[in-house]
């Protein structure tokens, strides 16, 4: 049985997990724990016997001086927990280390321990992985669960994957046969630029966390950090045109398909969190705040499908554009061929007279050379007209 002495007794808590190894691509899921933990300031109240878990050939210890005393940190999993303030308050377990080297089922088995102790009502695994995603554009975000009921309830997707798995899909799987409602978050980070940190993808995991659970997470200085990385990448990929080239075609894939993040749920998710933001700051502060996917600016509803990078146009603009012009198109035509009628009937009268004036073949003129032409321009025209709308 594990005693916890040292913990309250927690509100409505949550279980957030995330660790560093396979399942941490940019090392983004492992920093947006840490992120909570240091903007709540969590208290470690636990930690898992390294001994029992890990090859420390594979993850060493390490050796540092503390006030010229040497310590060793062991590599290990901790356990701590967060009070988020608010009107209704409630608690967070952090759950952050590193993928184990063995007994996996084990360590399943003691993290679960722990959650039932707890009273912990959902399980949040975070996860990372590689993908053929651009950095300019937002990063996506997946939520996955093994329970049809829960993908129903929070609009996720019921998991499909069949394949190699790490300790996310493992801790999912425990959790989800232990009765307790589990969901795993997934962000994918562009593979060409996989090296850690990733603060977008952190913040991204963050956002989507904060709308999973329906609270408010400090961004901190995530936004900037993000800002900065995009920049620095974009740099990068400039200076090397077979990159440039590829991150061009990745940004086209990406803009012809279906985008969820300009999906109608999409915005209104962004627009509640862009209340619950405003709401928490005194003074309606934090108007200006990172959108769900990374990106920098105002309030997010009003952003949503732009990038600022060359993205689409929000759909509403698009077609009001695509109206506007067509207008402009049709009054165009339009005195194109009253135009082209007043002409023909000048030119017709003149031939007129000229067959009055000289020949007699005042009916020929008409009916026989400049008739067929004017109905030609005419129909010519009126044919334009559609083709060019």
């Amino acid at each position: 049985m594990i005693e916890l002495s040292g913990v309250p007794e927690l509100i409505d808590p949550v279980m957030v997990a995330a660790f560093e190894g396979w399942n941490d691509a940019g090392d983004a899921a492992s920093s947006a724990v840490a992120h909570l933990d240091r903007e709540w300031k969590g208290e470690v109240f636990a930690a898992l016997d390294a001994e029992d878990y890990y090859d420390f050939q594979v993850n060493r210890p390490t050796v540092w001086l503390d006030n010229g005393t040497r310590k060793i940190t062991w590599p290990t999993t901790r356990l701590s927990v967060v009070r988020v303030p608010g009107p209704s308050p409630r608690d967070l377990v952090l759950v952050r280390g590193i993928e184990p080297s063995m007994r996996w089922r084990s360590f399943c088995n003691e993290l679960l321990g722990f959650a039932h102790e707890l009273g912990v009502e959902m399980v949040v695994v975070l996860g990372a992985l590689l993908g053929d995603t651009p950095h300019t554009r937002p990063v996506p975000v997946t939520g996955v669960t093994s329970d049809p009921d829960l993908a129903r309830t929070l609009s996720l997707e019921e998991s499909r994957y069949e394949g190699p798995t790490g300790i996310v899909g493992i801790l999912q799987e425990a959790c989800t046969h232990a009765g307790i409602p589990t969901v795993s978050l997934w962000a994918a980070v562009p593979h060409y630029v996989s090296q850690p940190p990733n603060p977008k993808a952190t913040l991204a995991l963050l956002n989507r966390l904060e709308d999973l659970i329906d609270l408010r997470v400090p961004t901190g200085e995530l936004p900037e950090d993000a800002r900065a990385w995009q920049l620095g990448v974009d740099q990068l990929a400039a200076e090397d045109s077979e990159v440039a080239e590829y991150v061009q075609t990745l940004e086209e894939a990406r803009d012809t398909a279906e985008l969820p993040e300009a999906s109608g749920e999409a915005i209104a998710r962004e627009f509640e969190r862009y209340l619950r933001r405003r709401d928490g700051q005194p003074g309606g502060q934090g108007t200006s705040h990172a959108t769900e996917t990374g990106d920098l600016g105002g309030p997010g509803p009003f952003r949503r499908g732009t990038t600022g990078q060359g993205g689409p146009l929000p759909r509403d603009r698009e077609d009001r554009e695509d109206r506007d012009e067509g207008e402009r198109d049709d009054r165009a035509e339009g005195d194109r061929e009253g135009s082209d009628r007043e002409g023909d009937g000048r030119e017709g009268d003149g031939r007129e007279e000229s067959g009055r004036e000289g020949d007699g073949q005042d009916e020929s003129a008409p009916g026989g050379s400049s008739g067929p032409d004017a109905d030609d321009s005419g129909s010519g025209d009126a044919a334009d007209g559609p083709g060019e709308d």
